[in-house]
Formats: structure tokens, C-alpha cells, sequence
């Protein structure tokens, strides 16, 4: 089911329609789902087709054109609300919703395709079961040599011999659903072959979101039911040397390109398993990519880049999803290629080009809670590893603790981030994750620890319409009367939104400059101080 925003070229609402079919039509006919009149929109100008992984839309006028954000289309989709559709003096845009609005009745043909829905899923759910059996009775398991060959032959006899399936059920849709179930990953390879989605989220096995341009959406694809759920999380966990069962039903892992994997499954997860995947871009982003997506501007990344090169120690702040990880892989490939770096990290996401390079990652417990490595651990053995610099990954613990004595005994040019939603939160949290190491330490300790190991702290925030920006670059100037001092350099003024939703603003320095600037003068370094001019 979807709704369809209709607007005149001039941005003013006409209508909202709301589909609850596999299938619409626009046009001037009346007859049309969407009707929208005037001589240049044809009688059945486009179609839109509701797939498992999103509404298509289809060009039927032969002499008017159908255009998509501003380019002539036959045939365009998985659409986003972003899409624009443009149709003579319209403009239509696409929205996936499993309700109709408040008040509105479903018609006999949205009943109509509930209940077909319902029905798939049931004969989907026999043959899966059969499929399952046979399988097991053929002894036919991944390890076998053309696996993905058996299996295919296995569903087509099977689903042959399936008796009572109704003549309305398409035999080649459910044959292809159970077949992607068994040797891939089912509706997910849809959502794992588009590199435009960057976060997959799988509630329930009929209940999927995908992250699109940093937007949630609905994703119209389900699994046949939770059984198949935890067959796909155990072919992706396996593949990182990982396992997942009742005993240790979750389970935090990361795949060799990257991806993150996080999975629930019953009896933890009340509502069925749960997986969330993390996808890693293929392409590696840059200070210089950054400052073209608006996150940065360039006269703060020249300057993060002078703080780099002289062994500042930099602290990056922010929330859940707000891009930390990858603002640190793009500043940590700014350190001189000639220095030894530590990384340190929960889950191996960093990828950092440094030759001169080791890379340390914690360990769970088993299902015997033994075997734990935590992230402290690898902080201390990497003070005698002789690093340059050392990289945690994110400090969610008593490391912080050792990470700020690490700056501030011979690691200066040591990077890290923390959750938390601004700089002065910032100092706060590494007070609260300093407090949680054990070691009985004074409040007055912990923050003069701080003001003396931190210089940077650079904030990132994601606003609602998933733009992320790097919002507040701020000095740690010392402590004075027991509060750790801040100096804000750069901050990003928001000026509201633009008509697609998009936020507006602009980067701008506050005219301070950071006190090391002018230790560099006197060494003698020529140093730009006209991006600081506000």
C-alpha cells in the first residue's frame, strides 16, 4: 500500500491518495486512481506498480512524456519520497504506508489485496515447511557442491507435487520467494544489492525498514516467518565467525567488507528475531567528499587538518547514526603516513590506508561467559606496543580512563569518538565513563585529566532530514573553578529548510583562534589564520 502527494509545479497540496492495491493508474480519465485533468495529461498517462522492494512507475502515454526529478522516464523505481514525478503542471510523489489515513475506508479491492497478501504468505509458508523437509530427507546441505542447483530442483518438485494451491496464487513468485530464502538472504538481497541503502532493519518477519539518503522507510518485502529470520541471521553470522542460538541469542559482529550485523532472536527478542545491518559504503569518503556533501566546510577541514599533522588529541561527539565512524576514518588517513597507529575497536569498522598499522578488536564471552576481551584490555596492551598514536574506535566504558592517560603521557595525535550530543555533553559523558573503570578518582581529578588531555572536540548532529553535519568545532582551553573550558572555533548556523525538506544553513568561525595556533608561530610554521575569520 501506498499514498500518492499530489502538488501543483508551484509546490501548492491538491490531493492525497491513498492506494491500497499492487497496481495504479494516473490520468485525466476519471477512472483512473489518480485523476489529474488538463489537456496535455493523457487519458492513462503512467502506472504505478507496487513490487517487493518498492512502487514503479511506468510511462503509457506514447505522445507525453513522464518525467523523474527533472529526467524524461519510461520506467523509474524503487521510488522515495524524495523522487519527484512530473506530469504537465504536476508534481507526484510517493509514499509507502501499511495504514490507510484516519477516517478513510478501505475499498473492496484493498481488501481484496490484504487478503491475497495473507494468502501468499500461508502457501509460502507450506511450501518453505516441505521445502525445509525434503531437504533434510535428501540430506542436501550449503556444504554440497551446486547447493544453490539442488535446491532449485528440490522447490520445483516440490512445489508440483503441493496440492490445493489456488490457480489466483502466482506458482513462479512463491517458487522464487522460498528459493531466495534457502540459498540467499531472502527479501534482503533486494536491499543488500542497492548501494543507495544504507541501513537495513528487520523488526519482525513481516515488518522490514530500510535507510535511504538518512530517511527510515517501509519495506514492502517479508520473510515467510521468524523460522526463515533466524536461518538468514545464522548464514550471516556464521560468515564472521560468529554463532547464534538460544543459549547466546545475541549476538554484535562485522563482516570482511565491513558490514555490521546486530541480531536478536527469541527468547530475548518478545516479538520475534530482530536483525539490524549496517552497510558500508564501497566508496571510501574523504575530507575532500565530505566538504562536497555539505558536512564540513573546507576551511574547517584545513584546519582539523593542521590539528592532525601537530598531534592534537581529537574527540569526536555525537549521537547514534550521526557519521562518527566515518569522519574518523577520513581524518585518521590525514596522520603522516610515517607514524605507528593502534586501532582499537568493539567491531573491525575503521578502514584506515596507514601502512605502519596494527588493528586490535574486543571478544565477547562465550556461551560459558568465559573468553572476554574488553575494549580496556586492548587500550593497556596498546601502550606497549610502541604506538604513535592510538584509535579507539568509541569509549563506552572504563577505557576512557586509560584512553585519557594514554593522551596525555606520550600519545598526543590520538583519536576517538563518544556519544553525546554536544561538546560540553561531551565532557560530561567521559566524566561519567571515567567514573565507571573502578578507580575511585575525585570529580575535580577526572576533569583536570580531561582539560588536559583533550584539544579538539569536534561535534557532528543528523537533522530530520538525514543530512549530517559536523555543527560545533570547539577548543578545550583548561579547567577554571572546576568546570573543563570550551571555546567554540566553528560552528553551523541553521537558516530552516528548503522546499524538499532539506535543511539550510552555513558554516561560520567564531573569529577565536585556538591557542596552539600561535605555539606553531613561534616555532616558526606559517600558519593560515583566515579561516578563523568570522
Amino acid at each position: 500500500m501506498f499514498k500518492v502527494v499530489v502538488s501543483s509545479s508551484r509546490g501548492e497540496l491538491l490531493d492525497e491518495i491513498f492506494v491500497g492495491k499492487p497496481m495504479a493508474s494516473i490520468g485525466s480519465a476519471q477512472d483512473n486512481d489518480v485523476v489529474i485533468e488538463g489537456w496535455r495529461v493523457a487519458k492513462c498517462h503512467a502506472q504505478m506498480e507496487m513490487r517487493d522492494d518498492g512502487v514503479f512507475v511506468h510511462n503509457r502515454a506514447k505522445m507525453s512524456s513522464l518525467s523523474v526529478n527533472g529526467t524524461k522516464a519510461e520506467t523509474y523505481g524503487p521510488l522515495t519520497f524524495n523522487d519527484s514525478l512530473e506530469i504537465a503542471d504536476y508534481v507526484l510523489q510517493v509514499k509507502i504506508s501499511s495504514t490507510p489515513p484516519e477516517g478513510l475506508k478501505e475499498s473492496p479491492q484493498e481488501i481484496s489485496y490484504q487478503k491475497q497478501k495473507k494468502h501468499y504468505q500461508e502457501w509460502q509458508r507450506k511450501l518453505h515447511t516441505r521445502v525445509h523437509a525434503a531437504l533434510q530427507d535428501l540430506q542436501i546441505t550449503e556444504e554440497d557442491e551446486e547447493f544453490a542447483d539442488k535446491v532449485k530442483n528440490v522447490v520445483t518438485l516440490t512445489l508440483s507435487e503441493l496440492e490445493g494451491l489456488p490457480q489466483g496464487i502466482d506458482h513462479k513468485k512463491i517458487a522464487k520467494r522460498v528459493y531466495g530464502e534457502i540459498v540467499g538472504y531472502g527479501p534482503l538481497d533486494a536491499l543488500l544489492a542497492n548501494d543507495a541503502v544504507s541501513e537495513i532493519m528487520v523488526n519482525t518477519h513481516d515488518e522490514i525498514f530500510y535507510q535511504e539518503s538518512g530517511i527510515n522507510r517501509v519495506f514492502n518485502g517479508s520473510f515467510t516467518d521468524g523460522e526463515a529470520v533466524v536461518d538468514t541471521i545464522k548464514r550471516l553470522v556464521v560468515k564472521a565467525g560468529r554463532h547464534i542460538d538460544q543459549q547466546s541469542p545475541l549476538v554484535d559482529a562485522t563482516l570482511q567488507d565491513g558490514t555490521r550485523i546486530n541480531a536478536v532472536i527469541p527468547p530475548l527478542a518478545a516479538r520475534g528475531p530482530s536483525l539490524t545491518i549496517r552497510k558500508i559504503s564501497c566508496e571510501k569518503l574523504t575530507g575532500s567528499h565530505l566538504v562536497n556533501l555539505g558536512s564540513i566546510s573546507a576551511g574547517m577541514l584545513k584546519f582539523l587538518k593542521v590539528a592532525i599533522e601537530n598531534r592534537k588529541n581529537i574527540v569526536i561527539s555525537g549521537g547514534t547514526g550521526t557519521g562518527k565512524s566515518t569522519l574518523l576514518n577520513s581524518l585518521a588517513d590525514l596522520i603522516p603516513g610515517g607514524e605507528r597507529i593502534v586501532i582499537i575497536e568493539d567491531a573491525a569498522e575503521l578502514s584506515i590506508s596507514q601502512p605502519n598499522r596494527v588493528v586490535l578488536e574486543s571478544r565477547p564471552p562465550d556461551a560459558y561467559g568465559k573468553g572476554e576481551v574488553k575494549i580496556r584490555d586492548l587500550v593497556k596492551n596498546a601502550l606497549r606496543m610502541s604506538p604513535d598514536r592510538i584509535i579507539v574506535g568509541e569509549c563506552r566504558g572504563g577505557e576512557a580512563l586509560d584512553m585519557l592517560q594514554a593522551m596525555n603521557t606520550g600519545h598526543d595525535g590520538s583519536l576517538t569518538t563518544v556519544h553525546a550530543n554536544s561538546p560540553r555533553d561531551c565532557v560530561s559523558r567521559l566524566e561519567v565513563l571515567t567514573l565507571m573503570s573502578g578507580v575511585e578518582l575525585p570529580v575535580s581529578a577526572i576533569r583536570s585529566q580531561i582539560a588536559s588531555s583533550i584539544d579538539i572536540i569536534v561535534q557532528l548532529t543528523r537533522f530530520p532530514c538525514g543530512s549530517r553535519k559536523i555543527t560545533r568545532i570547539s577548543e578545550v582551553s583548561g579547567l577554571e573553578g572546576g568546570t573543563v573550558q570550551l571555546g567554540e572555533l566553528f560552528t553551523y548556523q541553521q537558516n530552516g529548510y528548503d522546499a524538499d525538506g532539506k535543511i539550510v544553513g552555513e558554516f561560520r568561525a567564531t573569529g577565536v583562534v585556538p591557542s596552539f595556533y600561535d605555539e606553531l608561530r613561534v616555532r616558526g610554521l606559517e600558519m593560515d589564520f583566515e579561516v578563523f575569520a568570522n
